[in-house]
């Protein structure tokens, strides 16, 4: 690998901003210098803004990737390149490539598992030297299933499983207390009339006596056995957090009541929300906004979630919000490095992987410029 060297910066560190240098060795940043530099073959950032590499842990981009029409199933190869090439153009250099592990074979919205086939192709495009970005897994274990403990089972140590989180869909809670809505995100999406939705719910609602505590408990020993961090998702009562506070899980993806995000923090528990619910100024679904727990100072990550894009942008409302940048980088840089147990990354410190992108801003609106992931530029 080749020394990089970026001056004439405005360098965003944990707890302030310096006028400097960055220098990376060997794929890891070897040096920061406030002032200017004159070594030779420095690229000049022009007062722009270096930030650590985004770490996402939550996205469903690549499922869009590999299905982007209903029931088209898009070539894999070429779906995880350009998922990954996508990351890299909005300052993602790390991400957790969400998975949903549980399927139902039979019903009318029926889903098959795919999990396992689609992680061997990204090892195998990782292995071929394909990717730009870091990638690890992150398994969503739907308990409201019947079939999640011989899928888990399919994965290991090997696998690069960062993290398990506990998905319950079961009608008439959390995400979706208000089964009204969920008709209508159900049936605007699968096309259901009345009778084929109300047979939906009962089945849902089956699965879950039948497996759903089970299935809790297999997902928790598996990913003991991976070495995973545990998730919860849509935690809404106190009650809720408290039981995942018993399990060990350290973070809680989407909480849907500020009940629920003080409680998080209460058990010492990372909150992370999502970055369309604070770019459109509330929940698709109804629940809490994420400003209002940023307002309360119980917002701690944030993920892209189904936009890759607002990552990038949500950390700069945040900045406006707080009106302290270096805090709002944090909830996408250091933050979700802590939570996910990646401690050579998600800060612009000596030793850390040269993870860097370049920001400029437009209007307010951050321009990404450049992009390097372990000192090599790839966006």
């Amino acid at each position: 690998m080749h020394d990089l060297i970026l001056s004439n910066a405005q360098i965003v560190l944990p707890e302030e901003v310096i006028q400097g240098s960055l220098q990376i060795k060997e794929g890891r940043i070897s040096t920061i210098a406030t002032g200017g530099t004159a070594i030779s073959g420095a690229q000049d950032m022009n007062g722009d803004l270096l930030i650590p590499g985004l770490i996402e842990l939550h996205t469903d981009n690549l499922e869009r990737h590999i299905q982007p029409r209903p029931k088209v199933d898009w070539p894999h190869a070429a779906a995880i390149l350009a998922h990954d090439g996508e990351l890299a153009s909005v300052g993602i250099t790390t991400v957790f490539d969400a998975m949903r592990v549980g399927s139902i074979p039979a019903g009318r919205a029926r889903y098959a598992k795919y999990a396992r086939n689609l992680a061997t192709e990204l090892w195998e495009m990782r292995a071929a030297g394909a990717l730009r970005i870091s990638h690890f897994l992150h398994l969503r274990a739907e308990v409201c299933s019947e079939t999640l403990v011989e899928e888990m089972d399919e994965f290991g140590p090997r696998d690069r499983v960062g993290i398990v989180s506990l998905m319950d869909h079961t009608p008439g809670q959390r995400q979706f207390r208000d089964i009204g809505k969920l008709k209508a995100y159900v049936q605007g999406k699968q096309g259901m009339s009345d009778p084929e939705f109300d047979a939906h719910v009962a089945q849902l609602y089956a699965l879950r006596a039948a497996n759903g505590d089970h299935h809790e408990a297999q997902a928790v020993a598996a990913a003991q056995r991976y070495g995973a961090v545990l998730a919860s998702h849509d935690d809404t009562t106190a009650t809720h957090v408290a039981k995942s506070a018993q399990h060990g899980i350290r973070l809680a993806e989407f909480p849907t009541t500020i009940e629920a995000a003080q409680a998080c923090h209460e058990h010492g528990i990372a909150v992370m929300m999502g970055a369309p619910n604070l770019i459109r100024g509330g929940s698709h679904s109804g629940n809490v906004a994420a400003h209002e727990l940023a307002d309360r100072g119980l917002l701690d990550i944030l993920s892209s979630d189904y936009v890759p894009s607002a990552l990038m942008t949500s950390a700069f409302l945040l900045a406006d919000l707080w009106d302290d940048l270096p805090r709002a980088i944090a909830t996408v840089t250091a933050a979700p490095a802590r939570a996910a147990g990646l401690a050579d990354r998600g800060m612009l410190q000596p030793g850390l992987h040269g993870d860097v992108v370049r920001i400029g801003r437009v209007q307010g609106t951050p321009v990404v410029r450049g992009v390097w992931s372990h000192g090599r530029q790839v966006g």
